[in-house]
């Protein structure tokens, strides 16, 4: 089986690399969020988000429009470049719907990350656990699951962690699951789809801080883990998803302008 970004979901479905199987549990994935004939499924996902070292930071962001702050100086970074790194890229979706832009217009992404750049806010250091932890990048543009990650794995070290998904620019996405059309073990491979979308393997994702894709199902069941539920970040508003049309123009806007937006 694959785990696999939404865009190389659809792309190998439509090159016939994946084998058709609906799980047990196919009718609690929330309509849009899986092929319809079985051929993929999404798994787990989270949300961007503001994370924020607070025990540096007097006033930590929680919305894009806040990151503007010259406050900021050189303290604001993502999880890679936008033009090879997901997290980036969605990084810069989620500012752009937090401008103006839209599922089809990433371009004010751009331009919001050309004004944090001439500001001086934007760091080009890629945030990760240890820049974080070294006070190198204190204010991380991230998945909320890595940045709740960050959170947790640092109380102990006395650093206070503070995650936000902004109220301006809710962007979600997920990873998908998907059986190769030429697995040596299908039987096997049905069988870990199986776990993986059954209460207990949602409810793993939910413990590494991950939004498992039943998670209505789960929660109207009364089998959500509430525990771990109570960890996450709040979200407010609804989400919509790019398609496949859109996510292949918002890259090639990004792979065309990025290095103009921080360098100029």
């Amino acid at each position: 089986m694959v785990d696999i970004g939404s865009a190389f979901a659809v792309s190998g479905a439509q090159q016939g690399l994946f084998a058709p199987y609906k799980v047990a549990t196919f009718a609690n994935i929330p309509a849009g969020q899986a092929d319809p004939g079985g051929l993929w499924a999404n798994d787990y996902g989270g949300y961007i988000s503001i994370g924020c070292n607070a025990s540096k930071i007097k006033v930590c962001p929680t919305t894009f429009a806040d990151l503007l702050n010259p406050v900021y100086k050189g303290q604001i970074a993502l999880d890679g470049n936008p033009t090879q790194a997901n997290a980036a890229f969605s990084g810069v979706f989620a500012a752009s719907l937090a401008n103006g832009g839209t599922l089809s217009n990433i371009q004010p992404g751009l331009d919001f990350f050309s004004k944090l750049q001439k500001l001086g806010n934007y760091n080009p250091v890629q945030a990760t656990q240890a820049t974080v932890e070294q006070g190198t990048t204190p204010i991380t543009i991230d998945w909320d699951y890595l940045n709740a990650g960050y959170a947790s794995a640092f109380k102990s070290k006395g650093i206070n962690w503070v995650v936000n998904v902004p109220t301006d620019g809710v962007y979600a996405s997920y990873y998908n699951q998907a059986i190769n059309k030429w697995a040596p073990h299908p039987a096997a491979a049905r069988l870990w789809e199986e776990f993986l979308y059954s209460t207990e393997g949602q409810n793993d994702f939910l413990g590494g801080f991950a939004r498992p894709v039943e998670y209505q199902a789960l929660k109207t069941a009364g089998t959500l883990d509430e525990a771990a539920n109570a960890q996450l970040p709040t979200v407010s508003g609804t989400t919509t998803f790019p398609t496949q049309a859109q996510i292949t123009s918002a890259k090639a806007t990004i792979a065309a302008g990025w290095t103009k937006a921080i360098g100029g």
